[in-house]
């Protein structure tokens, strides 16, 4: 299994050599040279695996045995999972009207990147140690991957990370679960700028070559394919767990809803269906809806400003990750994706190809929500399950709430509408814990575990980046000096 950069101009690489880089040297993004093709017969033999179990066997498909012996995977997996809350890792929690919410958020820090996250700082080390090597991870946040990623090195001599949150943006839980851990090899930046802005320093140090080089620089962010590959096994489970029977031929189709802000989550479903899986894709997104209107319109432009919404880990407008969805969708044509790519990057606005937007609005549908249908999706939520949803579940639920599934049947069947439609899995990505302000915003009231709680009375540590500073010298200047300090 070699992987390529979408935009062709880079060598092709094992799985290390993408595990090990933010962006390729073209500025491309790696995915795997060869999508595996999954049978009706290993898919109904995959269907009674756990989430932990299919993780494994997604993995092993895309890192070779001759990098990382099988039984060695596994247990590099177990361990990633060993800190999770909940006993299956993750939890379908199966709610009136037929909405089904994936718990992905069980880990450490409530959010669903914990899942990809430890498995990558599990990966990361097994290299490391096998190498002697030490890198510095790069990685800008906007709100839950700063804190996933710390947790997933945290005390590793053999890494130190450099986290840019968006001062602000995130809540007041994200901001803590980053400042507060005070660790010699973490470093973390309030940088008075949105998340769009903070992503611009950290390509700048990685377009310089010999300092990336110099340094060992790598991302943790979801341009790196470990977190791709891993997220995968969401699509899989939620299939797996609201599919009606797999006795039938074709298999039946599941709707998996995703919120979506850089991209990543829906990219790993993508892969999925190319993989075999019969799943109906839905990108669900806030106000920032440049993905929406890519799927709707070809259009794959800016717009004037990032909004600052209740789900603000998706106050993105530059979804990094719809590149790899459009390089799958052109058949591998690195040559367009690197004319594309660049155009946008000089004019920020980009028209699809006709054909290439048919193909994009055949394999996702889209829909985009308010804070005011986020709110109503959570009062709603609430008021029928007695179920906490935070504002990017929310997001989902909106959709699934707005459908006229079961429309065509007389009123006194409509409670039972779910049972005459698609099965639909709303995925969950992060704990309604973490978002007290959109809680109280919905008049609900907020469950803080113990571990949240005790954050507001730790002590914190951040270097700000004020603005009209170079951030970029700032980071390589913090670099340097940490470097000097090994």
């Amino acid at each position: 299994m070699e992987y390529v950069s979408t935009r062709g101009g880079a060598g092709a690489v094992d799985f290390e050599g993408a595990l090990f880089s933010g962006y390729a040297p073209d500025g491309g993004l790696f995915m795997p040279q060869r999508i595996p093709s999954l049978d009706m017969d290993t898919l109904r033999r995959w269907s009674c695996f756990s989430y932990r179990e299919l993780v494994k066997e997604l993995c092993s498909l895309f890192i070779t045995a001759e990098l990382v012996p099988r039984s060695m995977l596994n247990d590099l997996i177990d361990r990633a999972f060993s800190r999770f809350r909940h006993k299956d890792v993750v939890h379908l929690s199966r709610l009136k009207d037929g909405l089904n919410v994936l718990e992905l958020w069980h880990g450490v820090t409530y959010a669903f990147k914990d899942l990809a996250l430890s498995c990558t700082g599990q990966f990361l080390q097994y290299f490391l140690e096998k190498k002697k090597k030490h890198v510095t991870i790069l990685v800008g946040t906007s709100g839950d991957t700063g804190s996933s990623a710390i947790e997933s090195v945290r005390g590793q001599k053999n890494m130190d990370i450099f986290v840019l949150l968006p001062k602000g943006f995130c809540t007041q839980i994200q901001e803590l679960q980053m400042t507060t851990v005070i660790e010699d090899n973490v470093h973390v930046f309030a940088a008075h700028g949105n998340s769009d802005e903070i992503d611009e320093p950290i390509k700048e140090l990685f377009a310089d070559v010999d300092f990336a080089r110099k340094y060992n620089l790598m991302s943790l962010n979801s341009v790196n394919w470990s977190r791709i590959m891993v997220q995968i096994a969401h699509h899989f489970y939620a299939y797996f767990q609201c599919a009606p029977s797999l006795d039938t031929t074709p298999l039946p189709v599941v709707e998996i809803v995703v919120p979506t802000g850089g991209g990543g989550n829906i990219t790993a479903g993508c892969i999925a269906q190319k993989m075999g899986l019969p799943i109906r894709l839905v990108a669900v997104v806030n106000s920032n809806d440049i993905i929406h209107r890519t799927v709707q319109h070809g259009d794959f432009s800016l717009s004037e400003s990032v909004k600052a919404t209740l789900a603000s880990a998706m106050d993105i407008q530059e979804p990094y990750n719809m590149e790899r969805i459009l390089w799958l969708l052109s058949g591998s044509d690195s040559h367009l994706m690197k004319t594309l790519m660049e155009r946008f990057s000089v004019s920020k606005s980009l028209k699809l190809p006709e054909d290439l937007h048919r193909k994009l609005s055949e394999t996702l549908h889209s829909c985009s929500a308010s804070d005011e249908d986020i709110v109503r999706a959570m009062q709603r939520c609430w008021e029928e399950n007695c179920y906490l949803l935070c504002p990017h579940s929310a997001v989902a639920a909106h959709y699934h709430y707005s459908q006229p599934d079961g429309a065509h049947l007389p009123q006194m069947f409509s409670c039972f509408s779910f049972l005459f439609s698609t099965p639909r899995c709303c995925l969950a990505s992060a704990s309604a814990a973490k978002f007290q302000d959109a809680l109280l915003r919905a008049g609900l009231v907020p469950q803080l575990p113990p571990e949240i709680t005790a954050l507001t009375a730790m002590e914190t540590r951040s270097t700000p980046l004020e603005r009209g500073q170079d951030w970029a010298r700032a980071l390589r200047e913090q670099i340097e000096a940490v470097a000097q300090r090994r």
